[in-house]
């Protein structure tokens, strides 16, 4: 059996990067990310170093674009990475752009090394379309060489099939099919990356594929079960309603990608079916420039977005780019947009950076906001142990503080939270994911999740094999 060694993301929630090992000389790696909260290190820089040995790396695939799965990859290629990064087509046209914000955040503001360090991944990025088998070039021979001279030269081959796994756009769960021709032995592994939930916004959601030998499967929310999406709905438009009734904003934390577009989505569909005039005339405001970048992103890549979506298109409706949509650019207008609303109260939905509350912009406003009643703090995806984003999630409905750059902040906004809009699957799409395969992997390998929701899926797993008289080894990490 294929074995895997994992570089964060086997035992929490963030720094996904994975290492499967095809031979004694060849090895495929699977994300690169940071890491992030409680899994984060004291003395972070440390942390981000590629220390493991990288000389087998044959290839980097990526599944996804979050942060906490690519944002690694700059020192990877720092380390002397040069072989090719395997991704899907709107994941190469995203990829840039994210690499270009890790730069900035956490490795150099020098806009030379940038344009150097974003240069180099132009060159490696292999965009492969769905559905389709990639082959890998390099196959070693028993010595460890690259042969490439004559089928008869290659004892192994080694194949990656990228297939959508509805989390966000470009996201990806891929298949490796490793065959050694010399002993006659095939096997076939899957990594989930982030599996999207079902009747999200915009993207399809994933379909189980045939099956496989090894799966390596996310479960953040693997003890937990996603409300339907209108019931998620009426709650996204109950906490906004609650800021309209008090003169308030709704301060929606919230990841530049993914998240960001899927709220908009919803925004629309409210704002269009409103009779108010108080919705018709509601700011709804971006104050994200990557965000808005990313949004555009979005825009070009409609062909990727599910049938809903395109429906909508024909109709004449513009989902990402409403009349009552604003976008926030600079910094000196982001800080008069926080003044503005801190002191008038006049009713928005701010999204804005970072979705766990760890940075960006979205800090400024809960400083401004967070102790005023009139406001709410709406949470729409998971928060990471150990981030401020937790504590007001936690503490928030008990009256409790937050400590924010330093300042204690007594925490009398409303808090609401909605799992519904995580793009994350929930328990019952993962083990779908897993019983609507007509082949059962007879390994599973469960990553990306705390304790609590590993351990919860492990026994619905086990549970589910037995009534079907299977045999499984699940493994956490």
């Amino acid at each position: 059996m294929l074995d895997i060694i994992h570089h964060g993301g086997a035992t929490g929630v963030t720094g996904s990067c994975h290492q499967l090992l095809l031979n004694r000389h060849e090895s495929l790696l699977v994300d690169c990310g940071l890491f992030q909260g409680e899994d984060a290190a004291e003395d972070s820089f440390e942390q981000l170093q590629i220390e493991f040995d990288i000389s087998t790396v044959k290839a980097l695939v990526i599944t996804h674009v979050h942060i906490d799965h690519v944002g690694r990859l700059p020192y990877l290629l720092a380390a002397g990475f040069t072989g090719p990064i395997i991704c899907s087509i709107p994941t190469a046209k995203l990829l840039p752009l994210v690499i270009e914000d890790a730069l900035k955040i956490g490795f150099t503001r020098k806009e030379q090394l940038i344009e150097r360090f974003q240069a180099q991944p132009d060159k490696q990025i292999v965009s492969v379309p769905y559905g389709q088998w990639y082959s890998l070039d390099l196959i070693s021979n028993e010595s460890g060489n690259a042969c490439i001279n004559s089928k008869s030269d290659y004892l192994a081959t080694t194949r990656v099939k990228l297939k959508r796994a509805g989390h966000i756009l470009g996201s990806s769960f891929f298949e490796v099919s490793y065959q050694d021709v010399t002993a006659g032995k095939k096997k076939r592994v899957i990594f989930s990356g982030d599996l999207g939930a079902h009747y999200a916004p915009l993207l399809a959601a994933p379909k189980s594929p045939y099956g496989c030998d090894q799966l390596i499967l996310e479960s953040t929310y693997g003890n937990h079960l996603h409300p339907d999406r209108r019931q998620r709905r009426d709650t996204l438009k109950a906490a906004v309603e609650h800021a309209l009734a008090n003169g308030g904003t709704v301060m929606v934390p919230a990841f530049s990608i993914g998240r960001t577009q899927e709220l908009l989505y919803e925004l629309e569909t409210i704002i269009h079916q409103a009779r108010s005039p108080q919705w018709k005339s509601l700011e709804i405001i971006v104050d994200s420039p990557l965000a808005a970048r990313f949004t555009q992103v979005y825009r070009e890549l409609k062909p990727y977005w599910n049938k809903e979506a395109q429906c909508r298109l024909r109709r004449g409706r513009h989902p990402l780019n409403f009349a009552n949509l604003y976008t926030v650019d600079s910094h000196a207008e982001h800080e008069q947009t926080v003044e503005y609303l801190a002191k008038t109260g006049r009713p928005a939905v701010v999204i804005a950076a970072s979705g766990m509350c760890a940075g960006g912009r979205i800090m400024n406003y809960l400083k401004a906001m967070l102790s005023d009643e009139r406001h709410q703090v709406l949470f729409v995806g998971y928060q990471g142990a150990g981030t401020p984003g937790r504590t007001i999630q936690q503490y928030g409905p008990q009256g409790g503080w937050v400590e924010i750059d330093g300042q204690r902040l007594d925490i009398k906004a409303g808090v609401t939270s909605i799992s519904g809009y995580s793009a994350h699957a929930d328990q019952k799409n993962l083990l779908n994911f897993v019983k609507r395969m007509h082949r059962w992997p007879r390994i599973i390998r469960l990553v990306h999740g705390d304790q609590n929701a590993r351990t919860a899926l492990k026994y619905k797993l086990e549970s589910l094999y037995q009534r079907k008289g299977k045999h499984v080894n699940i493994a956490n990490g």
